[in-house]
């Protein structure tokens, strides 16, 4: 039976509804072995749903507090979800260096071009408008651009987990502004997974969509998640959660679809020690 954990966990300290050790707690009675925390983070800049640049310190010095006093419950990681914005902010250990983080997730929220930006996961009617705004009502575009920025992050990041791949879809079952069984869709996905496959990333099974109702499916899909298993790249589950009561949701789905395309391992990170900055990861049977 493998560990059951989570490393992406939001609090009050971004866009979170609980405090991190309100966060501890739930973990504990959840029977949880780790639980990795994971704020919004465009350091040094920030939106109102990020840490804000001067409270990055206070962040941490608060998980490594509930990392000691709740040491002989569970495993605390201190980690961050930090953004990818060309030439504004990206997902390297170097960047969060003073921080010290056990790990990085890396994940693209924001679509932006010369006309400017929105998150593919805001609410409908703001996807549709970035999409009218930025590509003139063309999703494949918007679509394709999103893909080419995670594979930007990719090549020129360095992180440990890759955050929601495929989250452009969040609000597709409402705007219908690109098919996913499309052969142009398809290859942007296989382009993705190939990318991935040079890497040691692990990507993150996420069950976001499902507990916020947004939409019923795990990230990624189950076509990637295959095309994920032919390259046997590494799979974690998480919850992506911003409250206690979905701190472990759907993790039963997100099971079910790794079994599903094949995996019969999941990652599990390994803390760094005093001769790495980075962590490395072990699998553990389903």
């Amino acid at each position: 039976m493998s560990s059951k954990t989570n490393y992406h966990t939001h609090t009050t300290f971004c866009d979170g509804v609980n405090t991190p050790e309100e966060m501890v707690r739930s973990a504990i009675e959840k029977k949880f072995d780790v639980l990795g925390f994971s704020g919004h983070s465009m350091n040094p800049f920030a939106e109102d749903w990020h840490i804000a640049p001067r409270d990055h310190e206070a962040y941490t010095k608060e998980i490594h507090r509930l990392e000691e006093k709740y040491k002989d419950k569970i495993e605390i990681l201190c980690g961050f979800e930090a953004d990818y914005i060309p030439s504004l902010c990206e997902p390297t250990f170097k960047r969060f260096a003073q921080f010290k983080p056990d790990y990085l997730i890396g994940s693209v929220h924001y679509i932006v071009n010369e006309k400017g930006f929105f998150t593919v996961d805001e609410s409908a009617q703001g996807v549709r408008d970035g999409i009218d705004n930025l590509f003139g009502g063309n999703g494949k575009k918007a679509v394709q651009e999103y893909f080419y920025l995670q594979r930007q992050m990719i090549k020129h990041g360095d992180f440990s987990i890759l955050g929601h791949p495929d989250l452009v879809r969040k609000r597709n079952d409402q705007l219908k502004f690109f098919n996913e069984n499309d052969s142009w869709y398809k290859k942007e996905v296989k382009e993705l997974v190939k990318e991935i496959s040079k890497t040691n990333i692990i990507v993150e099974v996420n069950t976001g969509a499902i507990t916020r109702g947004a939409m019923n499916d795990v990230y990624p899909s189950c076509y990637m998640l295959e095309l994920l298993k032919e390259k046997n790249i590494p799979v974690t589950i998480s919850s992506d959660c911003h409250s206690t009561d979905s701190i472990d949701g759907a993790f039963d789905r997100a099971l079910q679809a790794i079994k599903k395309a094949g995996y019969t391992q999941k990652a599990v990170l390994i803390r760094p020690d005093s001769s790495s900055s980075k962590p490395g990861f072990k699998l553990e049977d389903l």
